[in-house]
């Protein structure tokens, strides 16, 4: 495969998630989408870094994966508070919590 595969493959996975994101209503599937998303990004950072032959683009891939762990584990974490609040996983529940 030709790095402008990568990148088309980058593109579709991204517009894949962003859809997911606007359109679905379920928490946990809002969250997969977002991490589609990042997937996405990630891919393109590969790439961007085969195309230079520089490794900068695969050590930043590292460190957004290190913070993708780190943001789906305290996500998962409140969905799990919500859910136990609320009784549902839905965007309208979350939107509605107040502190």
């Amino acid at each position: 495969m030709t790095v402008q595969h990568y990148l088309l493959l980058s593109g579709l996975l991204f517009a894949v998630g962003l859809v997911g994101v606007l359109f679905r209503r379920n928490i946990i599937i809002v969250l997969m989408c977002l991490e589609l998303m990042l997937s996405a990004a990630n891919l393109a950072f590969v790439a961007f870094s085969r195309v230079h032959g520089n490794l900068q683009g695969q050590v930043m891939v590292f460190f957004s994966i290190a913070v993708a762990a780190a943001e789906a584990a305290v996500a998962l974490s409140i969905i799990i508070a919500l859910y136990r609040a609320r009784g549902g996983v839905d965007v309208e529940d979350a939107a509605e919590m107040k502190g």
